[in-house]
């Protein structure tokens, strides 16, 4: 393969996805590309410079303003905003975007993270277009957090589609905006991929408290809608707009016909890797970007990290091993610029933890802080320390496996949440007091 390289030019790194993946690894080679060794270039579909996405609920909240998540701008890195990728030539090694720029590369990373689900609910699309009827809204952008918060007034009906982590932290903001909100989700219980029953009866009263509305075992079947105020109707109910209908929700309709009237439907039904520029280039793709332990894709100059990478059969959709895999990986790019090869550094999994802090100004409660880890389904053999309060809204769960700490569910004060978390991300051995010491207060530290 030849290529248009000059021997003495700095190796050419491209990431596509300037969300908190990419922007990662850019910030981690900026000492490398300072050096001279590589030239950093980000593409980012979003106009908005880079932004901690777990904090977006506050900011719909209202708690911050939008600058005020941004994350640093990476130091010697080109960035092109409002840029989409839409081919990967992978022979000569260029990005093609959608403003015809062609962007060579020498390594090349995806970072292109994952799609909101849209669920398969009737008149969620008209029958002569792909746009969400008004006032409907997924919930995994900044745009998407700037619309809602430009919707949301107090009083305005919104009912929230997924009880998940997305969707309880979407309702909690909402309600502190003073919507009344109403929370649909088909499952059991709230959180039920990070929670038990036990916990999450804590959570569901705490988010009661908050001005939530929580229904389980809710399957949402279909919206209804209405024209737009002003705007004259179509035959199918939506409003003539260049030549399109668009249509304004106006109720959610569930499975056993009952109706919840809705001005704002925001859904959080979880996310699918975004995987299609990858397979269009024939790389290998499963549920994500399959990738080995330097974190290369079956091209080995194309390597994939964070929500869209799929590693030894795991997706993990959180930022933490985001961050651990662009650390990693800025490490080998770096050694590859300086050598020609890697370094033997490998990515062996992360340890994930999930983080939730539910409060409200409204709530006369004291703010509730859940974490959530590793296996909290203990195996034959496994001790399980249980304690629940419910005068002080308190749940802990551990699961201890010998000397280590191997899983935990806990909902209440920061401090006992943080230091087991420390333990258990440490997988540090176990203090050798009564194992019941490890839900008192001070979480065993």
């Amino acid at each position: 393969m030849t290529s248009n390289r000059e021997p003495d030019s700095r190796h050419r790194v491209v990431v596509v996805g300037g969300g908190m993946a990419g922007t990662r690894l850019a910030q981690q080679l900026a000492a490398t590309a300072a050096e001279g060794g590589v030239e950093v270039t980000v593409i980012g579909e979003e106009p908005h410079p880079a932004y901690n996405r777990v904090l977006l609920a506050e900011v719909l909240a209202g708690r911050y303003a939008p600058d005020v998540i941004a994350l640093p701008a990476p130091a010697a890195a080109r960035r092109l905003g409002g840029v989409r990728a839409v081919r990967i030539d992978r022979d000569p090694g260029e990005v093609v975007c959608d403003d015809g720029r062609r962007v060579p590369y020498d390594s090349l990373v995806l970072a292109t993270g994952s799609n909101p689900v849209l669920p398969p609910l009737r008149g969620l699309f008209g029958p002569h277009g792909h746009e969400l009827p008004d006032g409907v809204h997924a919930f995994r952008t900044m745009d998407d957090c700037l619309a809602l918060a430009a919707a949301v007034r107090p009083g305005v009906r919104a009912v929230v589609i997924g009880g998940g982590l997305l969707g309880v932290s979407a309702a909690r903001a909402l309600a502190q905006r003073g919507a009344q909100v109403v929370l649909a989700h088909q499952g059991e219980h709230l959180m039920e991929r990070q929670l038990d029953a036990g916990a999450s009866e804590v959570l569901r009263r705490h988010v009661e408290t908050l001005g939530v509305e929580v229904h389980t075992e809710c399957r949402v079947r279909g919206l209804r809608t209405r024209p737009p105020e002003g705007g004259g109707s179509t035959a199918d109910g939506g409003k003539a707009v260049g030549g399109s209908a668009v249509s304004a929700v106006s109720a959610v309709e569930l499975a056993d016909g009952y109706a919840l009237e809705a001005d704002l439907v925001v859904l959080a039904c979880g996310v699918r890797p975004r995987v299609g520029l990858a397979r269009a280039a024939g790389l290998e793709v499963a549920r994500g970007v399959v990738v080995d332990d330097e974190l290369r894709t079956s091209d080995p100059r194309v390597f994939a990290i964070g929500d869209c990478a799929e590693h030894d059969g795991v997706l993990y959709g959180l930022a933490g091993p985001a961050q651990d895999q662009a650390d990693m990986l800025a490490r080998v790019l770096g050694h590859r610029a300086a050598h020609g090869h890697g370094t033997g550094h490998r990515y062996t999994g992360s340890r994930t933890l999930t983080r939730l802090t539910l409060a409200s100004a409204n709530s006369p409660l004291s703010p509730l802080d859940l974490a959530a880890f590793g296996e909290t389904t203990p195996a034959p053999g496994d001790d399980v320390v249980h304690l629940a309060d419910a005068t002080r809204n308190a749940y802990r769960k551990v699961v201890v496996r010998g000397d280590r700490l191997v899983g935990g569910i806990l909902l209440g004060d920061l401090g006992s949440v943080g230091a087991l978390a420390r333990t258990w991300e440490g997988d540090e051995p176990l203090p050798s007091a009564p194992l019941l010491h490890l839900l008192t207060n001070d979480g065993g530290s």
